[in-house]
């Protein structure tokens, strides 16, 4: 049962500064400029394969430039099927990334050729009933609700993970099995779906109302809650003893739960998977360098705490 993502890849260059700059202000970062591979749907390609070990897919698009290869490296090391992945004209997507002595960052995208990413480059062959969807909305919107239409009807379980944090259609919340979104994007959906401006909690609570999808609304350092229908849980976060790089956190959380799916697991255990990976990509610099293997998971759940029911309303 193949984990397939369509999505972005990018090559980082990260910059390391004491504060994150406000508007107008140069922040002097220390050290020299930090280059690895990252996008989101490249990071989740890869972390779902580390996470889990099955199969793993990546549509995706690259230029013919310098920065294709490094941006690739790690993916055709660790065994994700590349091959369709389309060089275009397009220059490779750049992050700039500034990260903070406190592991916060703020990250600019020039999508290149990931706005050349297609839904007809998915064959029809890989749309099936096992197959596990990755989506970000780094990729262009209106091809991934083209291909969630595809997926959908047959037999796919959707995973979104809604970021950057754009407006969700309707149609595509319908097709979903999971949607995940962070503390700003969660607002950002239910506000778009006419839901009014509510709390990061509060605004995923309203988008699993009426909807087949399960709702992940990630928290940082205070976990995550995950709503479906008329149940709820709250996910512990992995306590850590210091945050170096939140870059690839919300990454790792959504490869690896799209692996544990994958895998069979329960819907607890998956969570609670998803969440040790999110903390253990805080403890290390960079995106795709830091997303954590599965024996790196299995030994952080012993000390994550246990998800626990609680009530939807």
């Amino acid at each position: 049962m193949p984990v397939l993502v369509f999505g972005s890849i990018n090559l980082d260059l990260t910059v390391r500064v004491p504060r994150l700059p406000g508007p107008g202000e140069t922040a002097l970062g220390a050290g020299g400029l930090g280059t690895a591979a990252g996008g989101k749907g490249a990071n989740q390609a890869l972390a779902a394969g580390r996470a889990g070990g099955g199969q793993v897919r990546l549509v995706g698009c690259v230029g013919r430039d310098g920065f294709a290869g490094p941006a690739l490296a790690l993916l055709d090391a660790e065994g994700v099927d590349i091959s369709r992945v389309r060089r275009t004209a397009a220059p490779t997507g750049v992050a700039l990334i500034a990260v903070s002595d406190a592991g916060e960052n703020q990250i600019a995208v020039a999508s290149g050729a990931n706005a050349d990413l297609r839904a007809d480059a998915v064959p029809e062959d890989w749309l099936t009933p096992d197959t596990v969807l990755s989506l970000t909305l780094e990729a262009p919107p209106a091809e991934v609700l083209a291909l969630a239409r595809r997926a959908g009807p047959l037999g796919c379980r959707i995973v979104l993970n809604a970021a950057p944090a754009l407006p969700v259609p309707g149609e595509l919340l319908d097709l979903l099995a999971v949607l995940i979104v962070n503390r700003h994007e969660a607002p950002v959906v239910a506000a778009e779906a006419g839901l009014g401006n509510l709390a990061p909690a509060d605004a995923a609570r309203a988008l699993s109302r009426g909807r087949a999808a399960a709702v992940i609304v990630t928290l940082g350092a205070e976990g995550a809650l995950a709503f479906r229908g008329a149940e709820a849980w709250r996910v512990p976060a992995l306590k850590l003893d210091r945050v170096v790089d939140t870059t690839g956190a919300g990454d790792a959380f959504a490869g690896a739960l799209a692996a544990a799916l994958e895998l069979g697991m329960g819907w607890t255990d998956a969570l609670a998977r998803a969440s040790a990976a999110g903390g253990l990509a805080c403890t290390k610099q960079g995106a795709q360098p830091a997303l954590p293997r599965a024996q790196e998971i299995d030994a952080a759940l012993a000390r994550l705490g246990p998800v626990v029911r609680i009530d939807a309303n």
